[in-house]
Order: structure tokens, then C-alpha cells, then sequence
């Protein structure tokens, strides 16, 4: 019987040994750049910017898209060059508290491969800049191909997520001709320079959303993001 249980528990000891000796997974490298815009319910400049999310929204609640374009982008070895994502966030109170839904509207030009790391990042389950999603986010509504178009005529940025989403942004105009008023040197999960934008039309039409923002707060933002 010691027999025995001398050979039980030296092949438990190998097979520790052996599982210490496998490589441990490592989470994959990703990297986005581009440019970000956003439309919410906030009756004037979104107070998150430089309240980093303490400060209620000006209605008390944000309703809102939130648009990327990516210009350069890649998951691992998987390339996300000229996707573009769009995404629904309703948020109950202050942005910190949490409890967001959140639903994500995939660029149908990306392939089964891009789709699932965009999916990955912009739910937050790969780490890094978006990486807050995890624990902001309550009730993930899922993704979806949509045909997402992000253009560029002047100033005005227009978003469009099939008839879900539509919108435009663009920036308010400044005292000083050609300058942006810009919010600078945030701390924001966004990035560290913030355009004050307004949206001139914007809407959401989807999972019983009827939201409407004309004339709303705006943001542009250009992004370098990276994980894990």
C-alpha cells in the first residue's frame, strides 16, 4: 500500500513539473489608429471629458453612438485596415458607475477574422485601452455585421450603421479662424486631446431605442490605441 502511494504521488509531482513546463498563453498584441466620433444626449459639451466620467451627464442619463474609423489596425497577425465600428451605449447615470448596455455594429466588409478581434476589442475582452468596457458594461446586446460608413467632407464627419445609426458631427467653431476648441491634455480613456464637436443631425433606431439628438454634444477624437 506505501508502494502504491509513493508511485500515486510521484506521478502527480510529474505531472506538476510538466504542466509548469507548458508556455504560458500570453493575451493577443493589438494596436488601432484612426479617428473616433460621437454623438450623446448631453445638452452641452459632455461633462465626462474632463470629469473622467464622475460627473453626471446633463441629463442625468447618456444616450449615445459612439463611431471609429481605423486607418492602420491589426490583432495579432489578423489586419483591421480600413474597418470602420459603431456602437450603441446607454448608460443609466455617471459613466464610472457602470451598468452600461452596449451593442456593436461590425464594418460587413471584415471577414470572420476581423470580425471576431473587433468584436474582442470593442467589447473590452482584449484588454488595453478598451479594456474598461469589461467592467463598465452590464448587458452586452452583441454585435453585428452592418454596412458602417465613416466620411470625411470638410469638417463634418457622417456616420452610418445600416438604419440604425445616423449622424453628423462636426466641430464648433472657434475664435480663432482654422483652430479647433479642443480639450487638452485629458486624461480621458479616448485620448489625451478631445475636439468640441456638435452634432448637426443624429439618431438611433434600434433594439426599441428611438433616440434623437440634433443639435446635441459631439466629440472627435484621433485614437492610438493598443493591448493587452
Amino acid at each position: 500500500m506505501a508502494k502504491k502511494l509513493k508511485k500515486i504521488a510521484k506521478s502527480r509531482a510529474l505531472k506538476v513539473i510538466e504542466d509548469n513546463d507548458k508556455p504560458i498563453p500570453h493575451d493577443t498584441e493589438w494596436k488601432l489608429k484612426g479617428e473616433l466620433a460621437l454623438s450623446c444626449s448631453c445638452e452641452l459639451f459632455c461633462p465626462c471629458v474632463v470629469s473622467l466620467g464622475q460627473h453626471p451627464p446633463t441629463q442625468g442619463f447618456c444616450h449615445a453612438w459612439i463611431a471609429a474609423r481605423i486607418d492602420r489596425g491589426k490583432y495579432g497577425a489578423t489586419k483591421l485596415d480600413g474597418l470602420n465600428i459603431c456602437m450603441l451605449v446607454d448608460i443609466p447615470g455617471k459613466m464610472g458607475a457602470g451598468n452600461w448596455t452596449v451593442a456593436l455594429y461590425i464594418d460587413d466588409t471584415a471577414n470572420d477574422a476581423q470580425f471576431a478581434a473587433m468584436e474582442k476589442i470593442f467589447s473590452g475582452s482584449a484588454k488595453g485601452t478598451t479594456g474598461l468596457f469589461r467592467l463598465l458594461v452590464g448587458n452586452y446586446l452583441g454585435a453585428r455585421r452592418e454596412a458602417v460608413t465613416y466620411e470625411t467632407s470638410g469638417e463634418m464627419r457622417t456616420i452610418t450603421a445600416g438604419r440604425a445609426v445616423f449622424g453628423e458631427v462636426a466641430p464648433i467653431p472657434g475664435a480663432r479662424e482654422g483652430e479647433h476648441v479642443t480639450v487638452e491634455n485629458t486624461s480621458y480613456w479616448m485620448g489625451s486631446t478631445v475636439i468640441v464637436g456638435q452634432a448637426r443631425k443624429s439618431k438611433i433606431r434600434d433594439f426599441g431605442r428611438v433616440w434623437n439628438f440634433d443639435g446635441g454634444s459631439g466629440e472627435i477624437c484621433a485614437i492610438s490605441w493598443h493591448g493587452p
